[in-house]
């Protein structure tokens, strides 16, 4: 998994709430198309079909968001299906953060799963954000995590919280595998004093 640190890029502003799954990542595409490949089709239902100019009603069909890398976004974030192909089609569209008001809860596991950093916030931060970004000159912000604060585009500064042990895994770029092998050593003297304590747990059939 890709470690997650201080990330200054493009902020997107998505001023909808109850972005479903289905939206982010169609499941018709999921059949013809695998991770890694997905990007394309992220948001899907929502994009402009034709790429003309006059058709960029949809926010990140526009030039100035075109290389965006956060996503700033209202209430209930990733609800519905609790596809992990959401995440997949956004991290391959190039998001490293979301930022919502607040997430589906499966959604928001399954990010931390894979490296993309979910932070909910509170209201009227979001509402200060997507004003921001939605008029500044240059819409760059800066998300750093191990300080836990967010620079906006205007250059005002915030703080945000996420639990240690996810911060943690996003820090040291672990999925749940990895968290758990930070403990082999313990693990391994585990297995050993339980083989002694109780072998017939750990028979083994010989093979025909």
């Amino acid at each position: 998994m890709e470690a997650f640190g201080v990330l200054r890029a493009i902020g997107a502003p998505l001023a909808r709430d109850n972005v479903d799954t289905e939206v982010i990542i169609p499941i018709r595409r999921l059949i013809a198309f695998p991770r890694g490949q997905l990007g394309p089709y992220c948001f899907e239902p929502w994009r402009s079909a034709s790429g003309a100019a006059a058709d960029r009603s949809f926010v990140l069909d526009r030039p100035r968001y075109r290389d965006a890398r956060i996503l700033v976004t209202g209430a209930n974030f990733g609800c519905g299906s609790s596809r992990e192909a959401a995440v997949w089609a956004l991290w391959d569209m190039g998001f490293r953060c979301i930022l919502a008001e607040s997430f589906g809860d499966i959604f928001q596991m399954n990010c931390l799963h894979n490296g993309l950093l979910a932070v909910a916030l509170a209201r009227t931060r979001i509402e200060e954000l997507l004003a921001e970004l939605s008029s500044a000159e240059d819409p760059r912000m800066t998300v750093d995590l191990p300080r836990q604060l967010i620079v906006t585009p205007a250059v005002r500064s915030f703080g945000f919280t996420i639990a240690g042990e996810q911060r943690t895994a996003l820090l040291d770029g672990l999925d749940d595998v990895g968290l758990t092998l930070r403990y082999l050593a313990e693990i391994r003297q585990f297995e050993e004093r339980d083989q002694v304590a109780r072998p017939w747990v750990y028979r083994t059939v010989p093979r025909s």
